[in-house]
């Protein structure tokens, strides 16, 4: 009998997913990460991820569905590959995308390096994607989920080979109504809880809120100023602005002004007019490619540079043994540094990187 280590957030997704997976036959172990204390970033409810509510719901469930539950501490792991890694990059100007890396370095990492361990087959979690063998390729491939709605394959395009051939995702030809019958056709305590919207660990949104907080810094105030170099006004710590952001400046303009750039060295944030926040191209690095080792010739691919957005037509060069450069057919509004540009041929994920400039 196959074993899967089975992923359990405390939400309905992860509950639906170790009750599919139980009943294919799968001898199953229910965990969940604890990845930081509510009081080390600065919450005080405990209705976020990791809380005591996510716990005792996931191990309601696995109780439920009569399998073993576990909790698996990952603290010192998810503070150095994950919040260290969004507070700096907002400190060199990114804009990072931290559930990319939780992914990558904890949940696919970490979380498979367990289950070798334990001298089990599979790693499950919620995730709204598919994974299937392609006979032509010779490779496991990524692909989008059913429900185009829920689909998470952007924030999983970093799984490797070996991770797509020892992961399940139960819930990719799923979507969210039926999972949510399904939840509640079982009883299960967690059939009509919401579902998270932002990062884990900044609930609230308030992200130089909590890089001030965490880090007990306080970043300088500095000039607005437009493409010219003209002052405009006075930012309030270049942490708290984004490329393509207008409001919150606290600026009384003449016209609609936007983050353009931001120039560290100087302490400046750069405003400019919508017209010049569009741009055609992008090279990007971290590069992870699923559907083959290398792209050895200009390939024509769609691609998206923000979670939400449509995929648009583009073509890629490899440039590089770890970058990517990627010319869109027509121009991209605010793309960020430090964001994923994720690939895809259809609906299957071709690879993707972190924009660079």
């Amino acid at each position: 009998m196959k074993k899967a280590l089975i992923a359990m957030s405390g939400g309905v997704d992860s509950s639906v997913a170790s009750l599919l997976i139980k009943e294919a036959g799968y001898e199953s172990v229910g965990i969940t990460m604890k990845l930081y204390d509510n009081e080390d970033v600065g919450i005080k409810k405990s209705n976020t991820c990791c809380s005591l509510d996510d716990i005792a719901d996931a191990r309601a469930v696995c109780n439920k569905l009569g399998i073993p539950y576990y909790v698996f501490n990952f603290r010192d792991s998810f503070n150095e590959k994950v919040i260290s890694r969004f507070i700096k990059a907002y400190e060199n100007g990114s804009t990072p995308n931290p559930c990319i890396d939780c992914n990558k370095f904890i949940k696919f990492e970490h979380l498979m390096h367990r289950m070798k361990e334990l001298e089990m087959d599979y790693v499950v979690t919620g995730h709204y994607a598919r994974i299937e063998y392609d006979e032509t390729l010779g490779r496991f491939i990524l692909k989008k989920a059913v429900d185009d709605t829920k689909d998470q394959s952007y924030v999983l395009y970093s799984l490797t080979q070996d991770q797509l051939a020892h992961t399940l995702f139960p819930l990719g030809n799923m979507n969210k109504t039926e999972v949510r019958k399904i939840a509640e056709a079982n009883g299960f305590i967690n059939a009509k809880k919401h579902d998270s919207q932002d990062i884990c660990f900044v609930p609230n949104g308030k992200y130089a809120e909590f890089i001030e907080n965490y880090t007990g810094k306080k970043y300088e105030k500095g000039d607005f100023v437009d493409k010219k170099g003209n002052v405009l006004g006075e930012h309030k710590g270049i942490i708290r602005y984004t490329i393509g952001q207008r409001k919150g400046l606290g600026l009384a303009l003449p016209e609609p002004m936007y983050v353009c750039e931001k120039d560290l060295e100087n302490n400046k944030v750069i405003l400019s007019s919508n017209e010049d926040l569009f741009t055609s191209e992008l090279y990007a690095d971290e590069l992870n490619l699923i559907t083959c080792d290398k792209i050895t010739e200009p390939m024509r691919i769609k691609a998206k540079v923000r979670y939400n957005q449509k995929e648009q037509s583009a073509t890629v060069t490899q440039v590089g043994k770890d970058r990517i450069h990627i010319v869109f057919d027509e121009p991209q509004r605010a793309i960020c540094k430090g964001q994923a540009v994720v690939m895809y041929d259809g609906d299957v994920v071709v690879g993707g990187g972190t924009i660079t400039e």
